[in-house]
């Protein structure tokens, strides 16, 4: 099987590291960490382009705050704030690989013409029915991500009889309808969605078997940082995750995780190429 994660157009992402970064950049005035710093075009395209100078594979653009309790954003404001920004990218930096987090249809049909080439998605097509035909027509990268409920209400209170088994169950029902729909299997990547719609305990129980996702063959996405699993784990405030998150990236990396997606770049950056080094490393 071919585990390469290919992207519009069928080529496969190629990065100079055995890992990949994703780098967020939130175009949100209501981020949960940043709290809407780059939500302007400049500023949003200037920190997409230090993202790039420090390494990104990728570049993650989202005008729509999925945090706990964050309302939704109509495709016509999400645009708003992303053209710009996509724009300025075509314009300085036309190679840069873009990935754009929404679950609406006419979002993502607007942003792939305009030249993003992956379609970050929190629904599993759930949302925004008709992002399935988007997918299928234009057959971009895909994150295929497990939630449990709409950000509105999916920290009120999640439960799993098993969600180790429930997460296995969602992957392998939603890539076999994908696949069927006629979304090329090789566009798909992983993505269990901590804290989204999950306890602490949830999370850790997840965090702990990384093997459940990567037994199907696909790359992995792993979204960690800054997060509120942190917060639960250590009482931290989003600020003060940075080294948290760089640690937890580091360990998932010698699990067997490739993508991160991350917020700091070129500390991830060094976390992983650390990581690697030491997983290489070979007893005297």
């Amino acid at each position: 099987m071919d585990a390469a994660w290919h992207v519009m157009g069928g080529r496969a992402l190629k990065t100079p590291s055995p890992f990949g970064i994703m780098g967020i950049v939130n175009l949100t005035p209501d981020s949960f960490y940043d709290g809407g710093l780059h939500n302007r075009a400049f500023a949003g395209l200037e920190h997409a382009l230090a993202l790039l100078e420090q390494g990104a594979d990728i570049l993650d653009l989202g005008a729509e705050s999925s945090r706990p309790g964050a309302t939704e954003l109509p495709p016509s404001e999400e645009m708003q704030r992303i053209t710009p920004v996509l724009a300025g990218l075509r314009n300085r930096a036309p190679w840069a690989a873009v990935s754009v987090d929404t679950y609406h249809a006419a979002t993502a049909a607007s942003v792939l013409e305009q030249g993003a080439v992956i379609i970050n998605d929190i629904s599993a097509c759930a949302f925004d029915p008709g992002l399935l035909d988007v997918l299928v027509q234009y057959k971009p990268g895909y994150v295929l991500m497990h939630s449990q409920g709409r950000p509105e209400t999916m920290q009120q209170n999640p439960s799993y009889d098993n969600v180790r088994h429930q997460v296995q169950a969602f992957f392998e029902y939603n890539l076999a309808r994908l696949v069927r729909a006629g979304v090329p299997e090789n566009r798909i990547v992983l993505d269990p969605g901590i804290g989204f719609g999950k306890g602490l305990q949830h999370n850790l129980e997840l965090l702990a078997h990384p093997e459940d996702w990567l037994g199907f063959g696909r790359p992995v996405l792993m979204a960690l940082s800054m997060k509120s699993v942190f917060g639960g784990l250590l009482q931290l405030p989003p600020a003060q995750r940075a080294p948290a998150t760089i640690a937890a990236t580091a360990l998932l990396r010698a699990r067997g995780i490739f993508w991160h997606r991350v917020h700091h770049v070129s500390e991830a950056r060094q976390a992983l190429a650390v990581a690697t080094a030491f997983g290489a490393a070979s007893p005297e």
